[in-house]
């Protein structure tokens, strides 16, 4: 059974940075595209950014681009997100998730989106005050 945990949310100023963690365990986690969601209250969960199982391509949402760093460590079983000069917008729940296995080695903005995606972590609250 996979499993996904997030860590690494909190309350921060506007201007401020804060890294994210995931790790997935229950699958070979090099094999695995990964991606990193949030939600606002009332709305769909949304694709900010999506990294192949080699790391070698991203995708990022044009509101995030610039200011957010998606990587992993698959020697760590673990996926991050480095986000940098946060703004009160971005204050949301942030969920990481594992692509469903027939999307596991695809990659790219196209397969940035829930659908696409099967094991997901409990979410973690990032809230920026300004």
């Amino acid at each position: 059974q996979v499993q996904v945990v997030e860590s690494g949310g909190g309350l921060v100023q506007a201007g401020g940075s804060v890294r994210l963690s995931c790790t997935a365990s229950g699958l070979r986690f090099e094999d695995y595209f990964m991606g990193w969601f949030r939600q606002f209250p009332g709305k769909e969960r949304e694709g900010i950014s999506c990294i192949s199982s080699n790391g070698g391509l991203t995708y990022y949402q044009d509101s995030v681009k610039g200011r957010f760093t998606i990587s992993r460590d698959n020697a760590k079983n673990t996926l991050y997100l480095r986000m940098n000069n946060l703004k009160p917008e971005d204050t949301a729940m942030y969920y990481c998730a594992t692509a469903k296995s027939e999307y596991r080695y695809h990659a790219g903005g196209s397969y940035c989106s829930a659908p696409f995606f099967g094991s997901w972590g409990q979410g973690t609250q990032v809230t920026v005050s300004s």
